[in-house]
């Protein structure tokens, strides 16, 4: 990749999947030698510091007594698409989630002509089965896709739903979520356990944006069956809608004052290196990042066999795949983690080796700086 590729990075700048990835992607492109502009709404949750040949513009969506509530933010990340491509003569842009960024990519491309900005979407799941297949946006979902001039997705499985749903003609490359496997490592016994768990107890650990897909409902309850049998905690780790009925149901099960509540916390790889086991059982994950990331730190991770998770975790090997909402499934695996200290460190050595393997930093990145090249040398 030529030392002075200049590339735009578009993202939601939350501490979700895809603002995570992109943002680590970014980082990881400067360090190559690239100079990265993100054009976000706000400084992304991992973009923290000063990065050399990093760059952040922020999208400011300008109010108006007509627009009421809805500020046309589709139209405002356009414009200053067009406006950073143009002043700091950008080489290509990469968007995040297909709606509405590949739109404005679009759009972009389109007030930049004759100029020409070659644009890669890379989709992450739930706005290719959530959004994108709501009425109202299914036919732009599917032009923006179509007009990109490379598109990615984080799975197999999100590659093959893309193509079934959108009957998506345009060519569709698989490139999987990673990890920094020297951030996210395995770091023994630490005296910042304490905090979290008295002497004795185990550390059930769960991450995630707090939506209705994470089936928090099922988490509870197989907490609350594990806790019976052995002394544990439960640490969850994120925010999102679902925080206060989750709250609710803990007071109501009686085990409140077992589970702690952390919030969104932007640097987790401490806290993950702390769990025995790691809970994820959504009814839908295109890949499973917060999985992987457990995974690096040597930590079991007991998930749903469903979507792109069992492209990362082999069932038996490197983690464990139950139903989403099989319950018996995962207390019994979870107790015999627990209860069997040998199995617990096999399998999580297993995870971190695969991580480390299949899923490290710089195998990732080369492969979107192979996808880069590749728009490149049509444009």
């Amino acid at each position: 990749m030529p030392s002075s590729l200049k590339i735009g990075i578009v993202c939601y700048p939350s501490l979700g999947g895809s603002g995570v990835v992109a943002t680590e992607l970014g980082k990881s492109l400067a360090r190559l030698g690239s100079e990265v502009h993100f054009i976000t709404t706000s400084h992304p949750a991992r973009l923290s510091g000063y990065d050399e040949r990093v760059y952040f513009h922020k999208v400011i969506s300008e109010e108006y007594p007509l627009f009421g509530q809805y500020t046309p933010y589709a139209l405002s990340l356009a414009a200053k698409i067009r406006e950073v491509a143009e002043q700091y003569a950008l080489d290509l842009v990469h968007v995040h989630y297909a709606i509405p960024h590949a739109t404005s990519a679009f759009l972009a491309k389109e007030m930049l002509k004759p100029t020409r900005l070659p644009t890669i979407t890379t989709l992450h799941g739930t706005d290719i089965t959530l959004v994108g297949m709501m009425p109202s946006y299914y036919e732009i979902t599917r032009f923006s896709i179509e007009k990109s001039d490379a598109v990615t997705t984080v799975s197999d499985f999100l590659k093959r739903e893309t193509i079934r749903e959108f009957r998506i003609e345009h060519p569709i490359d698989v490139i999987h979520n990673f990890v920094d496997t020297d951030i996210f490592r395995p770091q023994g016994d630490s005296p910042a356990r304490c905090r979290l768990a008295k002497d004795g107890e185990r550390i059930l650990m769960h991450v995630s944006n707090f939506r209705k897909v994470k089936n928090l409902p099922v988490l509870l309850q197989v907490f609350y069956e594990v806790q019976k049998l052995v002394p544990s905690r439960l640490v969850l780790v994120g925010d999102g809608p679902e925080r206060e009925s989750t709250e609710r149901q803990a007071h109501a099960l009686g085990i409140d004052q077992k589970v702690s509540f952390l919030g969104d916390q932007e640097y987790i790889a401490d806290l993950l290196a702390l769990a025995d086991v790691f809970l994820l059982p959504s009814q839908h994950e295109s890949f499973g990042l917060a999985a992987l990331e457990a995974m690096s730190c040597g930590v079991p991770v007991v998930g749903s066999r469903i979507g792109g998770l069992p492209e990362v975790i082999e069932h038996e090997k490197t983690g464990f795949l139950c139903d989403p909402n099989d319950v018996d499934c995962m207390k019994a695996i979870v107790l015999g983690l627990l209860k069997n200290e040998p199995l617990r460190k096999q399998i999580g050595a297993a995870a971190r080796e695969r991580a480390e393997r299949l899923f490290n930093r710089d195998r990732i990145v080369a492969q979107y700086v192979d996808a880069y090249e590749r728009v490149l040398a049509t444009a």
